[in-house]
């Protein structure tokens, strides 16, 4: 089981991941929206904004997210780790529900190039 740090160090990556990108990725990226990351097994959930192409001020706190966020994403902190590595695909992990994402409908339309 990733620990707490380890899926920290996950989205840190992801963040620098997404501001080095170019392209269809980049552009993908730069939707201004708040972002929740919800690891099951911590009972953990990170919050951040997906801004400028990045992922900026992510913070935990314990439990649900105490807010609803504009992109909501769930899985296990394995799973986030493995995603991030690169040893889990997105859309294999989130179509066995591995991984849950919720988005409104434009916001699911323009992260698909990322997906």
């Amino acid at each position: 089981m990733a620990t707490l740090d380890q899926c920290r160090a996950a989205l840190e990556r992801l963040a620098q991941n997404l501001s080095t990108a170019e392209g269809d990725v980049r552009s993908a990226a730069a939707l201004d929206r708040s972002l929740s990351c919800r690891i099951i097994d911590l009972d953990v959930t990170f919050l951040g904004r997906l801004a400028d192409g990045t992922l900026r001020d992510i913070t935990s706190v314990p439990g649900p997210p105490p807010q609803k966020a504009q992109i909501r994403l769930t899985m296990a902190g394995d799973d986030l780790v493995a995603l991030v590595d690169g040893e889990l695909n997105f859309a294999k992990a989130w179509a066995t529900g591995r991984v849950r994402l919720e988005a409104g409908l434009r916001d699911l339309l323009r992260l698909r190039t990322l997906l």
